[in-house]
């Protein structure tokens, strides 16, 4: 395969992933602003969401392997210092924008504003990934490993909460937390890791080691490839669009937020 080319499997997914995400948010919204009634702390509501961004979270594993390794056969960097820097500046930029999340939720919703939200884990897992990327070809099964702790740790701390707040990024849970969205370290990391490492297996070399017939032409699957592409843009303004269309709909009053 051509390293300039991309696997559209896993756009692909990533635009499924995207379009269930858009969906949930939409049922969310109705239920958030009161049109409908309905239980999202039980049941399919529950997992729905954790399904989906575990598919999302787990295609950035792969999506780092695929691009480490592109940009390792390529020898786009000679140096280590700036291969290190390509990941912290990506990851860097993925952290402020959910800062810049937090801001708008704080200013627009207050009592659950986002404080460690997905873009705020993407972000920083991106730069903490990177010695596992370094290291993968040498130690495939420590991706593996941490995955499986990290997944184990952070659900067992899950279970608990605790009185102070410093540690809340990393999956200690404080005491009475009001978020919209909240995705610590542990245990999300683990589901990073497990990306990597299953990348590792199906994609070495930035080589397809599976069949996989051709459907990139498909009109279905060249629209999801095409919402995966550009799944960051499409997560950071679909929210506004559904209040947009919930608001000239006429079942939100825009004074909600004022």
């Amino acid at each position: 395969m051509d390293l300039q080319e991309r696997f559209w499997e896993v756009d692909f997914l990533r635009g499924v992933a995207i379009i269930l995400m858009i969906t949930y948010h939409f049922i969310f919204d109705l239920i958030y602003f009161g049109v409908y009634s309905l239980n999202i702390f039980s049941g399919f509501l529950w997992y729905f969401p954790r399904l989906i961004a575990g598919i999302f979270i787990f295609l950035v594993g792969i999506s780092l392997y695929l691009s480490y390794t592109r940009t390792e056969i390529l020898g786009t960097y000679a140096r280590e210092r700036d291969f290190f820097f390509k990941y912290l500046k990506r990851g860097l930029w993925i952290f402020s924008l959910g800062l810049v999340i937090t801001l708008v939720t704080w200013i627009f919703i207050r009592g659950e504003f986002i404080i460690f939200g997905i873009l705020h884990f993407i972000g920083l897992a991106i730069i903490l990934q990177y010695p596992f990327l370094k290291y993968n070809k040498k130690y495939r099964y420590l991706n593996l490993a941490v995955g499986v702790i990290f997944i184990i740790v952070g659900t067992y701390l899950s279970m608990f909460t605790f009185n102070f707040t410093w540690l809340l990024w990393l999956g200690f849970v404080p005491q009475n937390l009001f978020t919209l969205d909240y995705f610590p370290l542990l245990p999300w990391f683990g589901v990073v890791s497990m990306g990597i490492f299953f990348a590792s297996i199906l994609y070495r070399g930035y080589k397809r080691r599976y069949k996989l017939p051709n459907l990139s032409n498909k009109l279905p699957v060249r629209i999801l490839t095409f919402i995966g592409r550009h799944s960051l843009v499409i997560y950071f303004i679909h929210q506004p669009i559904l209040i947009g269309v919930l608001y000239l709909s006429g079942v939100l009053n825009i004074s909600y937020f004022f």
